[in-house]
């Protein structure tokens, strides 16, 4: 009897272990992936022309970096977080879209934290054509209501 106590706690054990580590395992992602309202600010859009330094196509988010004027003449860089590869190629992106020198126009909705840096919106590419860059989460994301 007092073996199959022991093997009967030892179980129980075993499964409250188990169900802990299964929720660690799972809430890693989530507390890894940020929100978009954590760091960026949907009534400060901001428009940005200039050149393409930098496009890195990359997981979890694309980063676009892009040199241009402020208000006062000073070339400044900012820094367009975008959406994640897949999803940008669902809406028309190539990873080749943009290279180093091209002249873009950008919008997005810039960092709380008042950095250079956005969650990129609409895309004005050297061709004129405009894509969508953002998150599934950004706001006016194509398909979100």
């Amino acid at each position: 009897m007092a073996a199959r106590r022991s093997r009967s706690g030892i179980l129980e054990a075993s499964k409250i272990l188990c169900a802990a580590a299964t929720l660690l395992l799972t809430a890693v992602p989530v507390s890894a992936h940020h929100a978009f309202a954590a760091e960026y600010d949907v009534n400060r859009v901001v428009t940005f022309s200039g050149t393409v330094t930098k496009f890195e196509w990359v997981n979890p988010h694309a980063w676009l970096y892009v040199d241009g004027k402020d208000a006062s003449g000073k070339t400044v860089t900012w820094s367009f977080e975008m959406g994640a590869p897949g999803g940008l190629l669902r809406r028309g992106w190539k990873k080749t879209e943009l290279q180093e020198g091209d002249q873009i126009t950008i919008d997005g909705y810039a960092a709380k934290d008042g950095r250079n840096v956005a969650n990129a919106r609409t895309v004005t590419l050297p061709d004129g054509r405009k894509l969508f860059g953002g998150f599934q989460s950004t706001p006016r994301a194509p398909g979100k209501r």
